[in-house]
């Protein structure tokens, strides 16, 4: 009985993914009866068509069919709020606005002397 479970749920998975399989199966199952009567350009044999049309259509319906489900069920999706961080107010008041002393910025350039400039140093002669 686990055994028929696990194939039965293992199979309920993988049927979404198989779908697209089955209709390819059944066109070529019914090629003649769909090139005959189900065919879109029946009436122009120079297309060479043969049903493609319809196969084309039909997986296009799954796929569009699938994508709706998708939505609807990521549109349906409750929400779950995790986390509720309180809400901070900030109040300025205008005397941090002003600046007591201007700042005095100025730039000094560092000199690097590296190591390896004490090592190589060219011969005395």
């Amino acid at each position: 009985m686990r055994v028929f479970t696990a194939y039965l749920l293992l199979f309920s998975i993988m049927l979404p993914t198989v779908s697209p399989w089955g209709t390819i199966a059944y066109f070529h199952l019914n090629r003649d009866y769909i090139a005959k009567v189900l065919c879109e350009n029946r009436q122009r044999p120079e297309l060479k068509c043969n049903g493609k049309c319809y196969l084309a259509r039909k997986l296009k319906e799954q796929e569009d069919n699938k994508d709706k489900e998708t939505t609807s069920q990521v549109q349906n999706l409750p929400v779950l709020q995790l986390f509720n961080q309180p809400v901070t107010l900030f109040k300025f008041s205008p005397d941090l606005l002003h600046l007591k002393e201007k700042p005095g910025f100025f730039y000094q350039l560092a000199v690097y002397l590296s190591p390896a400039s004490r090592l190589l140093r060219p011969p005395r002669g």
